[in-house]
C-alpha cells in the first residue's frame, strides 16, 4: 500500500506540474484536489504550497521579459488588502457555502469568456487594485487566489505570453504570503520540508514539460486550453464544497 500510496503521490505532482508549466496556474488546487482523497490535508497543503513556489521560481526567469508590470504594480498592493479580509472571513463564515459561491460565479464567467466576452482595454487602476482585492480576499479565506487575476488577464488583450508570465509572477506572490501566514501559524515542520524535496524532481520535470509545450502552443488554441481548465477547476472545488454541505 505504502509503494500504491507512494505511485500515486508521484502521479498528481507530475500531473498537476505539468498543467503548472503550461497554463501557469492550477498546481496548487490540481495537486490538493487529488491528494485529499488519500491523505489529510493539514499533511499536505504547505508541502504543496512550497512546490508551488519552486514552480514559480522556475518559470520566473523564462517569462520576465513577458510580464506585464503594469498590471502587477495594482493588483500586488490590492492582494495584500484583500488577504487579511480573506483570513477573517476564513475565521468567522463557513467555508464551504462560500467555496461554491465561488465555484459557481468562476464558472459563469468563464462561459462568458468562452463565448465571445471580451474587454477591448486592460482595465485601469480602480478596477486592477479591486481584482486584487478580490484575489487576496479568495487567497486569505479559500486559499484560491487564482480565478480573479486568471478572468482579469483572459478578458483582456494583454496576450496569452503577457497574461501566463503576469500569473506566474503573481501567484508567486501568494504563494510566499501564503507560506508566511503557515510559518507564523506554526503549520511547516521539517517534515513538511523534506516532503516537498522528495517531490522537487518530479516536480521539475513536469514544468519543464508543460512549459516545453507551452513555447510550441498556438495562442488561440491555449487560451480555449486554460478556460477548459478553468471551467474544471471550478467544478472540482465546487463539487468538493458540495459534498462537504451535504
Amino acid at each position: 500500500m505504502q509503494i500504491l500510496v507512494i505511485a500515486y503521490v508521484i502521479a498528481c505532482v507530475f500531473g498537476a506540474a505539468v498543467v503548472r508549466g503550461y497554463s501557469g496556474f492550477g498546481f496548487a488546487l490540481l495537486a490538493v484536489t487529488a491528494l485529499s482523497l488519500l491523505l489529510p490535508p493539514a499533511e499536505i497543503v504547505s508541502s504543496i504550497f512550497i512546490l508551488d513556489v519552486a514552480a514559480s521560481v522556475h518559470l520566473l526567469p523564462r517569462v520576465w521579459r513577458d510580464i506585464h508590470w503594469r498590471a502587477l504594480r495594482w493588483l500586488a498592493p490590492g492582494c495584500l488588502v484583500g488577504t487579511p479580509i480573506g483570513v477573517y472571513v476564513l475565521a468567522h463564515a463557513p467555508a464551504a457555502p462560500m467555496t461554491l459561491a465561488l465555484a459557481v460565479f468562476v464558472l459563469t464567467a468563464t462561459i462568458l469568456l468562452v463565448r465571445g466576452f471580451a474587454l477591448k482595454s486592460l482595465p485601469g487602476r480602480v478596477v486592477t487594485f479591486a481584482t486584487g482585492t478580490a484575489s487576496g480576499v479568495f487567497n486569505g479565506s479559500f486559499g484560491m487566489s487564482g480565478p480573479p487575476v486568471i478572468l482579469f488577464f483572459f478578458s483582456s488583450p494583454a496576450g496569452a505570453a503577457a497574461g501566463r508570465a503576469s500569473m506566474i509572477a503573481f501567484f508567486l506572490l501568494t504563494d510566499v504570503t501564503g507560506l508566511a501566514c503557515q510559518g507564523w501559524s506554526g503549520l511547516i515542520s521539517p517534515p513538511t520540508l523534506w516532503h516537498a524535496l522528495y517531490f522537487l524532481p518530479v516536480l521539475a520535470a513536469g514544468v519543464w514539460l508543460g512549459n516545453r509545450k507551452f513555447v510550441n502552443a498556438d495562442p488561440l488554441i491555449f487560451r480555449r486550453w486554460v478556460l477548459r481548465l478553468l471551467m474544471g477547476l471550478a467544478v472540482l472545488s465546487g463539487g468538493r464544497a458540495l459534498v462537504q454541505l451535504l
